[in-house]
């Protein structure tokens, strides 16, 4: 457990880095009334609230479970999530977001051995319902892609 919370640590530094970021940013425009730097800094904080809770009370573990090795296996499930979120990243303008969180998603079931079916639902659902959240009631416009001739 000790990797573990050492992990966590690392992890609140990174927060308070990116928070110190998120507040001397300042945009050129404006489009919403508390500014550029409200969305980053209430994830950020949800985020460190989380990984405080996990360092004080991580749940119960067996003793066997505490610290999984590295093995070849889960070292390499870790290259391709890496992988599969800069592949998102990178087709996020092109293929839009919808498109692009679809294959990401299926990536991700199936690289935890979801089934095919299960997959292409969870990725059609999943995708579609967080433009809706995003674009819809958030008013974060999202990129449309390959898809904005369909006038989503």
């Amino acid at each position: 457990m000790i990797y573990q919370r050492l992990f966590l640590v690392a992890l609140l530094v990174v927060y308070a880095v990116l928070a110190y970021a998120a507040t001397t940013y300042e945009a050129p425009f404006s489009y919403e009334p508390v500014g550029p730097r409200a969305f980053p800094l209430l994830l950020l904080i949800l985020l460190a609230a989380g990984t405080v809770y996990l360092m004080i009370r991580p749940g119960q573990m067996a003793e066997e479970n505490a610290d999984t090795p590295l093995t070849g296996q889960v070292l390499g499930r870790l290259v391709l999530c890496v992988l599969a979120l800069a592949l998102f990243a990178f087709f996020f303008e092109k293929l839009g977001f919808i498109v692009s969180a679809f294959l990401f998603a299926i990536a991700m079931c199936r690289l935890y051995n979801g089934g095919w079916v299960t997959s292409v639902i969870t990725g059609a659902v999943m995708s579609v319902a967080f433009y809706m959240l995003f674009d819809r009631v958030l008013d974060v416009p999202l990129p449309l892609g390959v898809l904005s001739g369909l006038g989503v």
